[in-house]
């Protein structure tokens, strides 16, 4: 019972705070897991699994703005479930270390970036929507859909950051685009594939479940009500404790 109790205010916490800022709720999930005992391999198909309710209660809240346009989403969509498929086969082969630093690096340097620019996906600004922008763009989408099937946390910020810095999109917006496509249909993937090469702990996702899908609809609530200023700034903290952890993980595991 205090296991159950335990896992419901991680993932409530750990995906609210995702909800806000578009992406980390692996950043205290996952860690959370381990902790209690799991492998690897069943502590990351379990947190893969319960995060696809985090995007369920984003999107229940998100669909009532109606602030998504299906076109781009599909778009979205097409290049990036790809990558994540292609990312769930190379999660094996690729040394647990090596994958970390470098996204660690990449992930604390996303924070900085954004912290320094005060601006940045404040306004809407339509940007690259013509052939090469486009193609460049869903290249990217793909690359960072890859990370998502192979890795375990901040690869939706990576999705944030780059919706508001290449297509000019902001910060409120992208973070709606993440949740609902990352966190339902990225994650969805990746659960299901992930799923057939490891253990669940399938006692435990009640709770899982329970604390991600009202945590998604409490922090997606919260980043309506209060706007871009606040999400900004809830994407800067929790890119930076990414990347810190991410770090510190594979500097211990070398």
């Amino acid at each position: 019972m205090i296991d159950v109790v335990v896992l419901f205010l991680v993932a409530l916490i750990a995906n609210t705070l995702s909800a806000l800022a578009g992406g980390g709720a692996g950043l205290l999930q996952l860690p959370a897991l381990l902790m209690l005992g799991l492998s690897f391999p069943a502590a990351l198909a379990t947190h893969k699994i319960a995060s696809v309710a985090l995007g369920v209660g984003a999107t229940v809240r998100h669909m009532r703005e109606g602030r998504l346009r299906w076109r781009f989403a599909a778009f979205i969509l097409a290049c990036g479930l790809p990558g994540v498929l292609l990312g769930t086969q190379l999660i094996l082969a690729i040394p647990d270390h090596w994958a970390e630093l470098a996204l660690g690096i990449l992930t604390l340097g996303l924070g900085i970036y954004s912290w320094r620019r005060p601006q940045l996906g404040q306004q809407a600004e339509r940007r690259h929507r013509d052939a090469r922008g486009l193609a460049l763009g869903g290249l990217a989408i793909f690359l960072i859909g890859a990370l998502n099937g192979s890795l375990t946390s901040g690869t939706g910020l990576f999705v944030t950051i780059w919706l508001v810095r290449w297509f000019g999109l902001d910060y409120t917006r992208a973070v709606s685009y993440t949740l609902v496509l990352v966190g339902l249909f990225w994650n969805g993937l990746g659960a299901a594939m992930l799923s057939l090469q490891a253990p669940v702990k399938w006692e435990w996702m009640p709770a899982l479940l329970v604390g991600s899908l009202l945590g998604g609809y409490v922090g997606a609530h919260w980043a309506l009500l209060k706007g871009n200023a606040l999400v900004k700034r809830a994407f800067e903290v929790l890119t930076v404790l990414a990347g810190l952890k991410l770090l510190m993980d594979a500097l211990l595991s070398w």
